[in-house]
C-alpha cells in the first residue's frame, strides 16, 4: 500500500466527507459511496469528518457526538471501507487519542497558530493538515510550517479562504505556488472558501453553486488535493450545509477534476 504522505506529493487527492459525524449510519453511508469513487477513479479519497465542533461562534450550534463515540464511528468507517481517516483536534490532549485511528490529525484555520495544538499534533507521527488561518497571509504560514517540522515533516497546508470584509472569504489562487514553495503539499478547500462566516446569526452560510469553479480553478492552480465536505441532503445537515457539497452531484466533479490534472501533466 502507498504511504498517503508520498503519494500526495506526487497525485491528486481529495478530502471528502460530512462536517460533523451526525450519525454512525450517515457516516458509513457517504464513506462507502466515497469508497466506490476512490476506487473507480484510482484516487486516494481521505474521508474526513469531525467528532467535536468545538469552534463555532453560538452556542447552539451542533458540535458532534464527542471524542470517545466519535472516534468509535470513524474507526469503523476505517475499518469497513477501507479510506483513511482525517479528524480535527482542539486542544494537545485530544492528538495522541484521535492518532491512533487518524491517519491525519487536522489543525482548524482559527487555531493555526496555536504552538502548543501544532506540536502536540506533529508529535504523534501522523501526517499533520494544518488549515491556513482566514486572517493570515499565505507567506506567513512559513513560520506555522517550521513550527510543526521542528518535530515532523509530515505536514500539510489547506488554502481556504481569506477574510474579505464582514461574512465573506475569498480566495486568492496565488497562495497555492506561494505555499508550494515551502516544500508541503497544498490543499484547496472549495467548500469552506464559499463560506459566509456568520451570515446566518447564529450559523454560517454558504454559496455552494461556486463549489466547483474554485475546485477547478485550484487544481488548474497546482493544487496537490482538494479538500470539499460532502452530505447527502446539504439542506437539511447539522452543521455547514449551505457550503457543503451534495454527496449525489460529487463523483460527475471528481472525475472532471481528475481529467483537468490530466491536462496538466499531459
Amino acid at each position: 500500500m502507498k504511504d498517503l504522505f508520498e503519494s500526495s506529493k506526487k497525485e491528486l487527492f481529495f478530502i471528502l466527507g460530512p462536517c460533523v459525524l451526525e450519525s454512525r449510519d450517515m457516516a458509513l453511508h457517504v464513506a462507502q459511496n466515497l469508497a466506490g469513487m476512490a476506487r473507480s477513479l484510482g484516487v486516494n479519497i481521505v474521508f474526513k469528518s469531525s467528532f467535536d465542533k468545538a469552534n463555532r461562534s453560538s452556542i447552539k450550534g451542533f458540535r458532534g457526538p464527542g471524542m470517545e463515540q466519535g472516534l468509535e464511528w470513524l474507526q469503523e468507517v476505517k475499518s469497513l471501507t477501507g479510506l483513511p481517516l482525517i479528524t480535527d483536534i482542539h486542544t494537545p490532549h485530544q492528538a495522541d487519542e484521535a492518532a491512533r485511528i487518524a491517519d491525519v490529525i487536522q489543525i482548524p484555520a482559527l487555531l493555526c497558530r496555536q504552538t502548543d495544538l501544532i506540536l502536540a499534533a506533529a508529535a504523534t507521527g501522523r501526517i499533520v493538515n494544518i488549515k491556513k488561518g482566514q486572517f493570515m497571509a499565505p507567506w506567513d504560514m512559513a513560520e506555522v510550517v517550521d513550527k510543526a517540522a521542528s518535530l515532523s515533516h509530515r505536514i500539510w497546508i489547506t488554502e481556504r479562504g481569506t477574510t474579505f470584509g464582514y461574512n465573506n472569504l475569498v480566495v486568492d489562487f496565488k497562495s497555492i505556488p506561494i505555499m508550494s514553495g515551502l516544500g508541503v503539499p497544498v490543499i484547496l478547500d472549495a467548500t469552506h472558501s464559499v463560506q459566509l462566516p456568520g451570515g446566518h446569526k447564529v450559523c454560517s452560510g454558504g454559496q455552494r453553486e461556486f463549489v466547483p469553479a474554485l475546485a477547478r480553478a485550484g487544481v488548474a492552480a497546482g493544487a496537490h488535493g482538494v479538500f470539499m465536505e460532502v452530505h447527502p441532503r446539504p439542506d437539511k445537515a447539522l452543521c455547514d450545509g449551505p457550503n457543503s457539497w451534495p454527496l449525489d452531484e460529487t463523483f460527475p466533479l471528481l472525475k472532471n477534476l481528475v481529467k483537468i490534472q490530466d491536462a496538466l501533466h499531459a
